[in-house]
């Protein structure tokens, strides 16, 4: 008899009949989505008050928030960020949506290592938050405020989103629900 030559496997999330089924994926991107929004109002806020209190121990001016200049956007960032649960109907389903097309379809694909989930999070918290910022400070204050709040705003958003990807994957746990194969036949 001739075996046939071994074709290339396909993947176990595009095989219908090997996927498994997991759980808690909904909830987990829907408090990793509130998690996000809190997180990063806290950050921000955190962020801001420690800048503040830098600026008055070194000597330093006030820095205004939208003044035009690299600190003036560091400022602008954060005090955006601090302010980012007062929008929550708007971010809780912004990230809901990213969180959902990057974190949310990993444990359907076999990833079941704690890194990507917190990378991806992490990524994609720093575009949301560091976009948004940018926008505001750019159109508040030009290009160095533009480039102050993008930095500030980035870090404040992956800071978050390290947090929301940890939050995720200890809720689903895929490693665990990967692992476990039900054998029942009723």
């Amino acid at each position: 008899m001739t075996e046939e030559p071994a074709g290339p496997q396909t993947p176990t999330y595009a095989d219908p009949l090997q996927r498994t089924r997991i759980k808690r994926v909904k909830l987990a991107l829907f408090l990793s989505a509130l998690a996000a929004c809190l997180g990063v109002s806290l950050i921000g806020g955190i962020g801001l008050a420690l800048a503040l209190l830098v600026q008055s121990l070194i000597g330093f001016d006030r820095v205004g928030v939208f003044d035009s200049s690299f600190a003036g956007g560091i400022a602008t960032g954060l005090q955006l960020s601090a302010l980012n649960f007062i929008l929550f109907l708007i971010t809780v389903p912004a990230a809901w949506i990213a969180l959902g097309l990057s974190i949310g379809r990993m444990p359907h694909r076999g990833i079941a290592a704690r890194r990507p989930y917190l990378r991806w999070a992490a990524i994609w918290g720093a575009i949301l938050v560091g976009g948004t910022t940018c926008f505001f400070g750019l159109s508040g204050g030009g290009h160095a405020t533009g480039a102050g709040a993008l930095v500030s705003g980035a870090s404040v958003g992956a800071l978050a989103g390290i947090g929301c990807g940890f939050l995720f994957y200890m809720i689903v746990r895929p490693a665990e629900q990967l692992r476990d194969v039900d054998i029942s036949v009723f």
